[in-house]
């Protein structure tokens, strides 16, 4: 063998290593947030990332822009670990300390909200892939002012459920009972991961009790969830996930790789909504407002499975190639030149 050929072997050694590893170590990008109660992000989503009609989401997106809404289910802070409170400050919690969610955290008393009572409530959660995981949530003390920012300080010190369910037709889907209150609160969640120290969070405006006619008072506007239909319509102009999202709070879209338990990919923008089957399907409303899933929907699980396999494999032995041939006609063009 040739010094010409040894260094060719040596290059497509090894640079396949280095193309499987980037291929098969990119886990698909998971996010999400509540539907149900509806979270105050997904609620201005479901009206229009352009024009909203509440005046809340209206100032939402006069604060922090159009493309908070079109990133939904992305409010999260990569280095949470379990450490939410200490690592994202008061006033900033409906925002996980995301300048690009600032919008989020404005205190007023007319973001859209869900009816709620207290006793059992069916939880809606809806997440673009499973992690493993848990989900806290909080609920608002009593005197709770939606007009000031929300403080730690203002929600009860203890969750009032932590659940570990299971991802169903791109929901989780749990019960929880909801303690008795009065009036406009919220509900807070936290979803920690545990494999990763990444955690996302919502803030769901609710009102108990009910004014005459049946609707909640007209300073709090009901709230809808996005359609399954609207989500992947809306997803192309989505950036969480593809490689554009700051790790960690405070920062929002800086270019710097998504980690926290993704690679920083380049993903289609398909991937992190599921298509709806049909626009009638899509639009069918939950029970409780929300949009109804989607039967057969295939969802990325967080490193794949084994279909993607042959695909990272040829993908890698095509990068591997490719880069050895380019090796050796450098090496060509260069003894050529000495020549």
């Amino acid at each position: 063998m040739t010094v010409r050929r040894k260094a060719t072997g040596i290059a497509l050694v090894g640079i396949a290593p280095l193309a499987l590893t980037a291929l098969t170590a990119s886990p698909a990008a998971a996010h999400g947030s509540m539907t149900d109660p509806v979270s105050r992000v997904s609620a201005c989503y479901a009206e229009g990332p352009e024009s909203p009609r509440s005046a809340a989401c209206k100032a939402a997106v006069q604060t922090g822009g159009a493309q908070a809404l079109y990133d939904w289910n992305g409010v999260r802070d990569g280095e949470a670990g379990g450490r939410s409170r200490t690592r994202i400050p008061d006033g900033k919690l409906c925002s996980a300390n995301n300048a690009e969610y600032k919008g989020l955290d404005l205190p007023r008393a007319d973001w859209p909200s869900s009816r709620m009572r207290a006793g059992s409530h069916t939880f809606h959660y809806k997440a673009t892939a499973p992690h493993a995981g848990y989900f806290e949530l909080y609920i608002t003390k009593a005197g709770y002012d939606p007009k000031k920012p929300l403080k730690w300080s203002d929600l009860e010190s203890k969750p009032f459920a932590k659940v570990n369910p299971k991802l169903t037709n791109g929901e989780y889907v749990f019960d929880a009972k909801v303690p008795a209150r009065s009036g406009h609160h919220l509900i807070y969640s936290v979803w920690q991961r545990s494999d990763s120290p990444e955690a996302f969070y919502t803030c769901s405006d609710v009102v108990f009790g009910k004014k005459s006619g049946g609707t909640v008072a007209k300073s709090a506007p009901a709230a809808s969830a996005p359609t399954d239909a609207q989500i992947a319509a809306g997803a192309a102009k989505s950036s969480v996930g593809t490689g554009h999202h700051d790790h960690g709070g405070g920062a929002g879209h800086t270019g710097a790789a998504h980690n926290g338990g993704h690679t920083g990919t380049v993903r289609s923008a398909d991937a992190h909504a599921p298509a709806a089957a049909s626009a009638s399907e899509a639009n069918a409303p939950h029970a409780n407002g929300g949009s109804r899933p989607v039967e057969g929907q295939r969802l990325a699980e967080t490193g794949g499975d084994s279909s993607t396999a042959p695909l990272a494999v040829s993908g890698a032995a095509v990068l591997a190639l490719g880069a050895g041939v380019l090796f050796t006609t450098t090496r060509r063009r260069a003894a050529r030149h000495r020549g």
